[in-house]
């Protein structure tokens, strides 16, 4: 029995961390950081964070991506395909005109080749930003916003169009081929879809 006196005084893995989804970004918060970036110079981050919004990639896919996956010769591309490394299925991600001049901008700055990494690491040992960079940039724009850290993570990036565009078409199909989920379950999950929101969704479609 005195064996399970060390589990009484274990702590749980959660204590202290807020458990849950990360918040999206509020539009008012999208044009504030960019117009942060665009007014002091900060060509990578605008590039990083609109590429992030539009393409709704894990962290670990957008930070991976190549000049080829966005750029064709001189040509911005408007539309990109990448596996997702999570589930090996492809996704499509559109490319808007903001995103394609911040990444052309950044892409010329750095000059960067086709085959090169999109966002390449300033540590020696990474080819290109690692999941933590990221993360650690990211933490920096929520307290540049002055939002609290805690509820914001990579995820938010990927949310945030997607939340979006459900809000304005309720088009959940729509959202899950944009995120790349296999099940429609897993986009309800994802996006925090609550019963009173399906319901209001029933109350509108009449037979």
């Amino acid at each position: 029995m005195a064996s399970s006196g060390n589990a009484v005084h274990r702590e749980p893995w959660n204590k202290g961390k807020i458990v849950g989804q990360k918040a999206p970004f509020k539009l008012k918060d999208i044009w504030a950081l960019r117009v942060r970036f665009q007014m002091e110079g900060r060509v990578r981050d605008l590039a990083l964070f609109n590429l992030g919004i539009d393409s709704k990639l894990r962290g670990c896919d957008l930070i991976a991506l190549k000049v080829r996956d966005v750029c064709h010769g001189d040509q911005m591309a408007t539309r990109s395909v990448v596996m997702q490394h999570k589930t090996q299925r492809p996704v499509q991600f559109e490319i808007t005109s903001a995103t394609r001049s911040a990444l052309q901008a950044w892409i010329k700055l750095a000059g960067l080749k086709s085959d090169d990494f999109l966002f390449p690491s300033r540590l020696h040992d990474s080819p290109h930003l690692g999941t933590r960079q990221y993360a650690r940039i990211l933490g920096h724009w929520v307290e540049e916003l002055g939002l609290d850290r805690a509820d914001y993570g990579t995820h938010s990036m990927r949310r945030t169009k997607a939340t979006l565009i459900y809000r304005r078409t309720h088009n959940l199909r729509a959202v899950q081929l944009l995120l790349g989920h296999s099940k429609l379950e897993s986009t309800v999950r994802y996006l925090g879809i609550e019963v009173d929101d399906a319901l209001e969704i029933s109350e509108q479609t009449e037979i």
